[in-house]
């Protein structure tokens, strides 16, 4: 499970990434309100936890862009402001859950494990496209049933690119969601590793999916030239 947390004050942000990863999950945190709408909406995450009063940026206003682009991805709302004005005025926009400062963790985890708990009694264990899926919990792969032998970080670009598919993915995106890297112009580790699980998943099958969009990216799509 990871989780995105967006906090600028920095002894909280620690605070709750620590005590999540000793929970047992996989947290990313920023500190910005621009670094937060950025991870927000080109990341994959189980849940967005999210301070409203950021700098550049505040919270409602991340959580207004993800809703609009059909990003339903839970946010849990930390702030200081207890009104009931600003607690309604999150949930109308799309909040899931609301805890205002200062928090107990022991509340804090409580609540996450809820919010992931709803969120996957949603009916999205497996993802298709033509007639390859992606069964996330068992993290297995299938094309025209028949299974196919990934590595970890194979199975999470092919589902980066699932989840986004007929998005044009650059390079630089794919390095810090599937490695968390920073790309580098001067290596080839993405183009290699698209080579690899084309031949996995493309090479025996039709039709294409892997698509390579020059000088931008590759993206995930049926090729109707077939």
């Amino acid at each position: 499970m990871k989780i995105l947390v967006v906090e600028d004050e920095a002894k909280t942000g620690d605070y709750i990434k620590q005590g999540l990863v000793e929970s047992g999950f996989v947290v990313e945190l920023v500190r910005t309100g621009l670094d937060g709408h950025h991870k927000a909406m080109t990341g994959i995450f189980e849940l967005v936890i999210l301070d409203v009063m950021l700098p550049d940026i505040n919270g409602w206003r991340i959580l207004s862009s993800m809703r609009e682009f059909g990003n339903q991805t839970p946010v849990l709302f930390l702030t200081a402001r207890d009104s009931v004005k600003d607690r309604v005025k999150g949930l109308e926009l799309g909040a899931d859950d609301y805890l205002v400062k200062p928090f107990a963790f022991a509340e804090l985890l409580a609540r996450v494990r809820t919010l992931l708990r709803r969120g996957t009694s949603v009916p999205s264990n497996t993802i298709n496209i033509a007639d390859l899926e992606l069964d996330i919990p068992s993290r297995v792969a299938t094309r025209s049933g028949k299974p196919i032998s990934l590595t970890t970080k194979e199975f999470m670009l092919l589902e980066l690119m699932v989840r986004r598919q007929g998005e044009v993915l650059p390079r630089s995106l794919i390095a810090s969601q599937v490695w968390d890297m920073n790309f580098d112009s001067d290596t080839n580790v993405i183009d290699v590793a698209i080579r690899r699980l084309r031949a996995k998943i493309d090479d025996a099958f039709t039709p294409k999916l892997i698509q390579t969009v020059r000088g931008m990216g590759y993206k995930l799509a049926i090729d109707e030239r077939e």
